[in-house]
């Protein structure tokens, strides 16, 4: 026990104390690595988080545009079938016209 120390050993307070001091300095050290770690996944968290919303936008724009597009498309066929039967009309037109041509000459 401490009864029993000789006059020439360190106190263990002292061993103690000393030891304690290399080990905060360890800590603090530790402690730094950690909060930088910490710090980063945070901001590593957040460019994930600010990925996400960016490719929520870009998909809800992508479906917006895919959807202006088959409205489009609907008002393209629409024009389609009313140019058909114009186009038949011409045609018709054309032929009456060649016809009447052709009896002009004839006349």
């Amino acid at each position: 026990g401490v009864g029993t120390m000789m006059p020439g050993e360190t106190p263990p307070a002292a061993a103690g104390t000393a030891a304690a001091g290399g080990a905060c300095a360890n800590c603090g050290v530790l402690q730094q690595n950690i909060n930088e770690y910490a710090a980063a996944l945070i901001a590593l968290k957040q460019k994930m988080i600010d990925g996400d919303r960016l490719l929520t936008e870009y998909q809800q724009k992508c479906t917006d545009i895919l959807s202006e597009i088959s409205a489009l498309r609907c008002q393209v066929e629409k024009m389609l079938q009313k140019i058909l039967p114009l186009e038949k009309c011409q045609e018709e037109l054309d032929s009456l016209k060649a016809e009447l041509e052709e009896k002009k000459v004839c006349l």
